[in-house]
């Protein structure tokens, strides 16, 4: 279960990534409310997901899967650079989160 809790906060990471580019810089309230609620909730289920990863792998997938999500967001809707390298370095993100869930213990 901590890794569905390791998701579920990567979704939030996105969320508050995503919503810092909406909030102008927290000038739009909807926006910045979003993004604090988001940020709030991502450390949360990452609390919770750590009390039985190692904090490393936990911290690292985490992180990642924001990453990843975010960037592939930015392409989407933000008009983001699309280039070859630039997917082949996010497609490396996703090969170290696979390889760290792989290798973890628990």
């Amino acid at each position: 279960m901590a890794w569905v809790y390791i998701l579920i906060a990567s979704v939030f990471e996105i969320s508050w990534a995503v919503g810092l580019k909406y909030s102008d810089g927290f000038t739009q309230i909807k926006a910045s409310v979003f993004t604090v609620i988001t940020m709030i909730l991502s450390y949360v289920f990452l609390a919770i997901g750590v009390k039985e990863l190692p904090i490393g792998t936990a911290y690292a997938v985490w992180t990642g899967i924001g990453a990843l999500g975010t960037a592939i967001y930015g392409m989407l809707f933000f008009n983001e650079p699309r280039e070859l390298i630039r997917i082949f370095f996010i497609f490396l993100i996703v090969i170290g989160i696979i390889g760290l869930r792989l290798t973890s213990k628990t």
